[in-house]
């Protein structure tokens, strides 16, 4: 059965501050705007690794007291000066269970996906991508319970924007 309409969205708002070379501390919000509307507090860190991975640690504490990471390494492919295949992995956690999201405690999903963004502008990017999903340890045991597969593949569509 294919499912149809939008699964996750989400929206960020962040402020970066460069802390070393190329290193950046960020703070700000992201709210969930699907499947369930959700504010969080967000502290994280970006920087490059030798010279050729973007890596990112994110602290997630949402209005309900739950506490989650995500940690992310990402790598861009320039096929033309303004077209980049951007190709992404990622771990997401949680300290502790959250029965309500579905979501365990531990390592709870990996992840990859690809997107190809057009950069109109540095400063602005539209993108779309394909993503792949699998739910781990007590979350693909929450997402069994609930009759859901513990894997999943889904396209992406958005725009970067930075200013």
């Amino acid at each position: 059965m294919v499912n149809s309409g939008v699964a996750a969205a989400e929206v960020r708002a962040l402020y970066s501050r460069a802390i070393a070379r190329s290193t950046e501390f960020r703070a700000g919000v992201r709210c969930d705007l699907e499947p369930e509307g959700r504010a969080y507090a967000t502290l994280g860190v970006q920087g490059l690794l030798a010279n050729w991975l973007d890596a990112e640690a994110e602290l997630f504490l949402s209005d309900r007291g739950d506490v989650l990471a995500s940690l992310e390494g990402i790598h861009d492919f320039e096929l033309t000066q303004r077209l980049i295949l951007e190709a992404r992995a990622e771990l997401e956690l949680a300290p502790q269970d959250v029965p309500a999201d579905g979501i365990g405690s531990g390592i709870s999903s990996a992840g990859l996906g690809l997107r190809l963004r057009y950069e109109v502008r540095p400063a602005f990017a539209p993108y779309i991508g394909v993503t792949y999903v699998r739910a781990l340890g007590r979350t693909a045991d929450f997402a069994r319970l609930a009759g859901e597969d513990d894997e999943e593949t889904g396209f992406v569509a958005g725009v970067r924007v930075s200013f």
